[in-house]
């Protein structure tokens, strides 16, 4: 069994007059947000192997909360998960996922499309959640009956989503 945790960054501060989207950072209570949704994974026994990283200065910002919590020693910046849709951070996530579980820090509207596209089926509430919107800090596990580089959309089951609301 292999798992997928889809962690959309947390709340960021408005972008400055002339200053790029991709540099905005956290909101001190994203950090915070952050760093609560990593004691609670875990808690729960959610731990990466690897993470996947959009390079973007708030999903940096969210995994650096994040990693407090979570000792993992294979960690990536992707550039490519700033700028790609879905099926892109589908390939990204093939492409380095190996047999183990990762953790992907992402945007929005990907990592909604992407966990509703994964998920045949998973807790209701899990599938109501994600289907009404994916907050900022959101928290999806998919897991996979197959290891992550042959994963394909609806081969997964949503078991869980947590978003700072919910602690």
């Amino acid at each position: 069994m292999s798992r997928l945790y889809l962690l959309r960054h947390a709340k960021a501060k408005w972008a400055e007059p002339g200053s790029r989207d991709y540099d905005r950072a956290l909101e001190l209570s994203g950090k915070a947000d952050a760093d609560n949704i990593a004691a609670s994974m875990l808690l729960a026994g959610y731990m990466p192997d690897r993470v996947l990283c959009s390079g973007a200065k708030r999903a940096r910002e969210t995994w650096e909360a994040a990693a407090r919590h979570l000792p993992v020693t294979d960690v990536r910046y992707m550039d490519e998960l700033y700028s790609s849709d879905a099926t892109g951070y589908l390939d990204i996530i093939r492409s380095a996922g190996g047999d183990g579980s990762v953790l992907v820090v992402g945007h929005n509207p990907m990592m909604e499309d992407l966990a509703m596209a994964l998920s045949c089926g998973g807790e209701k509430d899990a599938l109501a959640t994600v289907a009404g919107g994916f907050p900022t800090c959101g928290l999806a596990v998919i897991r996979f009956s197959t290891p992550l580089s042959s994963i394909a959309p609806e081969d997964g089951y949503l078991e869980e989503f947590v978003a700072p609301r919910d602690l």
